[in-house]
């Protein structure tokens, strides 16, 4: 029986943790609306109208997946999707593992 070398497990891995983050509808409304570009907190706040806490933890569940990043701009933190997540106009965004397809707003 074959073992997977330690590279395919760690591919695995890593997929299945960025899956697991985006396994909440909250943490995929995150990544549609960052699809568009980077955003302050406070943009996503009030575009997905929840609290700013609870914005927080979501943000922090996708920052350890490798989902986005955070820099700081002045005393506002802008958020955007990693360069490694690939994403394409046609809405679709690139896992490296799977892709996800996000359907237009209407």
């Amino acid at each position: 029986m074959k073992t997977p070398d330690s590279s395919s497990r760690s591919n695995a891995d890593s997929c299945a943790g960025r899956l697991k983050a985006l396994a909440d509808e909250t943490r995929l409304a995150v990544v549609r609306h960052l699809m568009s570009g980077p955003c302050h907190v406070g943009e996503i706040q009030t575009a997905l109208g929840i609290e700013q806490s609870l914005l927080s933890h979501h943000l922090r569940n996708l920052r350890d997946a490798g989902i986005v990043e955070a820099t700081r701009d002045g005393k506002a933190v802008l958020y955007q999707l990693t360069p490694t997540m690939k994403r394409r106009r046609d809405g679709i965004v690139d896992l490296g593992c799977c892709r996800i397809t996000f359907d237009p707003e209407s």
